[in-house]
């Protein structure tokens, strides 16, 4: 991808009033303090948005972030989609303790890279500048920004901003693009009402495209709505595609359904989750423990809900410490896995910790498990390894199921797929993906499931095709079943005789009772002939107990003795025999037959009659044609 089609977001990042806003200002030109309180306090309060042309043509869009303390939800919701910080520190002030708190803010966020910022550099000398660079190196030693370049500026004289640019180009060239062939997914941090256009959402687009007309997803609430308009950076445009500050006109969405922390996203892909497994760092400067199940203030992409700490595997996390806990959140949201978050204590707030999501669709955890702990490291441990552990916690799943659990984009999970399938870990059964593990064992449970059957119903042929599906879960779909029954016969264990499944070495053995019963079935029907009347009538005649009805019916079929014409009428395979002998006699002759014709010709009722043509023509022996019937594929 060529640096004119690159998209990325910066965004700023440091205490209050240390020119955040101002040096935006001189870099594009735009006041991003849009609120009248915020012009008159001289702070950011809201987020704040601009448009960033660099000199190579590429566009970057800009969020301006509150600095300070009462506003740092509001910081946490514009921070989290960005490529490139601003960490921007008053020379004159020095770090502060905003600037501490966004520094490990962006850290537990692991934000790609930044540059240090140093403004208000014409109030002070170059020696006191040199001596707060040093000293804000040793604040930043052991984090992301250790290295980070640093520019001195001043953005009211212009001092600098050229140098500053240059090395935002710089970055931002070596950053990989975002993924703009993934799933659409667009954090909403505002939303308003436009008079005569309707609800308007923006957001920064992590990865997809959005165009004019498309349907999307809102969730919360889960509705899809169509996209009216689309503006990128204050600009009507026909589409917007990942790495840009997007604004959506949404048609038929109301402004009350929406809560910022909604995302915009491809119908169907995402859902919301009220519990995830995750990987949870605890600050070292926590000023407190935190102990199992203690309410916090969770923050992620713009969302921001309370939630409660699950601790698996003991009663309290130390500052410094990391561990693998399940969070439940008192509000659900969309999560994905690798997504990171913030949480604060619950009062008075502050940044306490953060981590990154391993699963976010887990069941509920018992604790002290040592299972549960260990697959929640096999989990967080590689790709490969999650995949295969969500495989076989869900037994089987498409394609698109797997990239919406493990947050990977479908080039990717299909590679992975590929890699593990080789290594013969999983296979794939129709269009659904399966561990080897789980397969050999539904196969097992195939082969029991007939052996059983067998058992309790040894006067039939085997078991109905249907009938052993319903033994394996249901979300098997009817291709991932007949591919492992096709795996089974074609080992020889088991084999297929019409709708029959039967072990191989298996033979219907009807008692000496059955075998009498057997005989005065037949003969009813061989006495009958073409004649033989209603299911109903006929074993009346025979006399069979009701209990033995299928079974004895379902052993003639199979052996051929009896030939099933429809759900009630059934003829013995002689008299079959001679009316089909009957119909090729008359098809050598003549190129029509009616009903009337065909009963006459082998001397049965019309309600019979009528019977075996429907079966003829079933099996395309013969062809209606209005009253008449033509031959077809009859038989030689």
């Amino acid at each position: 991808m060529s640096n004119a089609t690159r998209y990325h977001i910066i965004g700023t990042a440091g205490h209050v009033d240390h020119g955040k806003t101002v040096l935006i200002n001189k870099l594009t030109g735009i006041n991003t303090d849009r609120l009248k309180e915020e012009q008159e306090r001289g702070i950011s309060i809201e987020l704040g948005f601009a448009p960033f042309k660099l000199a190579d043509g590429s566009m970057v869009g800009v969020v301006d972030v509150p600095g300070h303390e009462k506003f740092i939800h509001n910081m946490l919701a514009g921070i989290g989609g960005i490529d490139l910080v601003l960490l921007v520190v008053d020379v004159n002030e020095g770090v502060m303790p905003q600037t501490r708190e966004h520094l490990q803010i962006l850290q537990l966020l692991q934000i790609p890279r930044g540059i240090l910022v140093l403004t208000k550099c014409d109030l002070a000398e170059e020696d006191w500048i040199d001596i707060v660079e040093e000293e804000v190196r040793e604040t930043l030693a052991g984090t992301f920004l250790a290295d980070a370049p640093c520019c001195r500026v001043s953005a009211l004289r212009g001092d600098g901003i050229e140098e500053l640019q240059q090395t935002i180009q710089k970055i931002l060239a070596q950053l990989p693009p975002r993924d703009e062939d993934g799933p659409t997914r667009l954090p909403i941090d505002r939303h308003f009402t436009m008079s005569g256009f309707g609800t308007v959402v923006t957001g920064t687009l992590l990865s997809g495209r959005i165009r004019i007309g498309d349907m999307v997803e809102v969730l919360p609430p889960g509705e899809s709505v169509r996209v009216r308009e689309v503006q990128v950076h204050g600009q009507k445009a026909n589409e917007a595609r990942a790495g840009q500050r997007v604004a959506l006109n949404l048609a038929g969405l109301e402004r009350s359904d929406l809560v910022r922390g909604a995302v915009v996203a491809t119908p169907g892909f995402f859902t919301m989750t009220e519990r995830f497994d995750a990987r949870l760092n605890l600050l070292p400067e926590a000023p407190r423990p935190l102990k199992f199940r203690d309410p916090v203030h969770l923050h992620m992409g713009t969302a921001k809900v309370t939630a409660r700490v699950a601790l698996l595997d003991r009663d309290e996390l130390q500052p410094g410490e990391s561990v693998l806990a399940q969070i439940h959140l008192d509000s659900p949201l969309v999560a994905h896995r690798q997504d990171r978050f913030i949480i604060r204590s619950y009062s008075p707030m502050t940044t306490i910790g953060g981590g990154q999501i391993i699963d976010p669709a887990p069941v509920k955890h018992k604790r002290f498990r040592a299972g549960v702990m260990q697959a929640l490291k096999e989990l967080e441990s590689g790709e490969g390894s999650f995949i295969v552990q969500k495989l076989a916690e869900l037994g089987c799943v498409k394609l698109k199921e797997l990239e919406q659990a493990s947050g990977l984009g479908r080039e990717r999970v299909t590679a992975l797929l590929d890699s593990l399938a080789a290594a013969d870990q999983v296979c794939r059964l129709g269009d659904q993906w399966v561990t080897i593990e789980t397969a050999r064992a539904w196969q097992r449970v195939l082969v029991d499931v007939v052996g059983n059957y067998h058992r309790d119903n040894a006067l039939l042929p085997g078991i109905p095709h249907a009938t052993l599906k319903a033994a394996l879960p249901a979300k098997v779909a009817p291709k991932a079943f007949d591919q492992l029954l096709g795996e089974l016969i074609g080992s020889g264990l088991v084999v297929q005789r019409q709708e029959w499944i039967a072990l191989a070495d298996f033979t219907p053995s009807p008692t000496a009772e059955q075998i009498q019963l057997l005989q005065k079935l037949e003969q009813v029907y061989r006495d009958a002939g073409v004649e033989a009347k209603g299911r109903v009538d006929m074993l009346a005649l025979a006399g069979i107990p009701d209990t033995q009805v299928e079974a004895l019916l379902a052993y003639l079929f199979a052996n051929g003795t009896l030939v099933r014409l429809n759900d009630d009428s059934f003829i013995h395979r002689e008299a079959y025999r001679k009316a089909l002998a009957t119909l090729k006699a008359h098809f050598a002759a003549q190129e029509t037959l009616t009903l009337a014709q065909f009963r006459d010709l082998i001397g049965s009722a019309r309600k019979q009659t009528q019977a075996i043509l429907e079966y003829f023509d079933a099996l395309k022996y013969t062809m209606r044609k209005g009253d008449e019937r033509v031959a077809w594929q009859l038989p030689g």
